[in-house]
């Protein structure tokens, strides 16, 4: 009888899905629309251009990031830039010989250097290294945060002491209070992974989602905590789960505040269906897959695996069943029979 009951239940799972998904995709691109980190269309032509071993193009980018004080744009331009030349480097030494105290290609230069450093089995040693390369980056613009944040990343790869951590934090904050990359840095130095604790790592992003502006991608870092938690595996109490959920809660909310298939909000829309994943929050995820549209972000699938689209498009085909395995097998207009009586 167990067995039976086991195959029916199974049986009809099986059906909700085959009714279902398929009007559950609507609003979610085919697989083969779906782009991993896809470049806006101001990065773009200085990714193009940089293939081609040409700087100009990312060099007034960069340039029109730092006179405007567009802080976030600036940060997220010099890491996919940097992260280019990791493999392609030959047009930032022509930038950096044609004008060797450019502000901009100095800050490429460092972001490179400690992401390299990071890769290597010598990482300490490494970043130490690098350590005159961060400080020639925040000598070219006294007012950007964005070498702070790739100090806080060094810091947190050279094992600086908490008393060093909270000098630099200093130093970001100071340039920009609310600015989403140093708060990032900051909560990565927090986090149980290395120098914190679970508490203190949402304890700081709860209260600079408190202190953040109305819009900010900031207000929505306590999910990145959220994250951290699920990620390691560790068991929680009932009141850790509500803290999770909470930040889920928070970070749908500032989702919200955004057009669907907004290229800006796309890494913390994914971070946040997999945080709901992990709570197998179902429709809630769904929902969000449908926002992020075709904009796939490396983070935070990279954390599982080493085919991060693959795995993007693996959890949203899984969440589509789940939801669907969910629904009642017949509507209530299916079970109406002639003349609207119920069958």
């Amino acid at each position: 009888m167990v067995r039976t009951m086991s195959l029916l239940r199974a049986l009809i799972s099986t059906a909700r899905m085959v009714r279902y998904t398929p009007q559950l995709a609507a609003g979610l691109p085919p697989d083969n629309a779906v782009l991993l980190d896809a470049p806006d269309g101001r990065l773009a032509p200085a990714l193009v251009s940089a293939a081609l071993g040409e700087y100009e193009c990312a060099a007034k980018l960069l340039a029109t990031t730092r006179e405007s004080a567009e802080w976030e744009n600036r940060d997220r331009y010099v890491t996919r830039l940097a992260a280019f030349a990791h493999g392609r480097d030959a047009w930032l030494g022509a930038w950096l010989r044609a004008s060797p105290r450019d502000p901009d290609a100095l800050l490429v230069r460092a972001e490179l250097a400690v992401r390299r450093a990071w890769e290597s089995p010598a990482r300490a040693e490494r970043l130490r290294d690098t350590g005159p390369l961060i400080d020639a980056a925040a000598d070219g613009d006294p007012r950007d945060p964005v070498p702070w944040r790739i100090a806080l990343d060094h810091a947190r790869g050279t094992h600086a002491t908490h008393s060093a951590f909270e000098s630099l934090w200093a130093q970001a904050v100071r340039r920009s209070s609310h600015h989403y990359g140093c708060h990032v840095a900051a909560l990565q130095y927090l986090s149980a992974q290395w120098y914190g604790s679970h508490r203190e790592c949402f304890d700081f992003a709860e209260q600079a989602a408190h202190d953040a502006l109305p819009g900010s991608l900031v207000r929505a870092l306590p999910v990145r905590a959220a994250f951290t938690q699920i990620l390691n595996g560790d068991p929680t109490t009932p009141v850790q789960a509500d803290r999770i959920d909470a930040a889920a809660d928070l970070a749908i909310e500032v989702s919200a505040g955004y057009e669907a298939a907004d290229p800006w909000p796309a890494e913390v829309r994914n971070l946040l269906a997999y945080v709901l994943v992990g709570r197998g929050r179902w429709t809630a995820a769904l929902e969000q897959f449908r926002l992020i549209g075709p904009y796939a972000t490396s983070f935070p699938w990279t954390s599982v695996t080493d085919d991060p689209l693959g795995q993007f498009l693996e959890t949203r085909d899984g969440v589509r069943l789940q939801v669907a395995s969910a629904m009642p097998l017949r509507s209530r207009a299916d079970r109406r029979g002639p003349g609207g009586h119920y069958a």
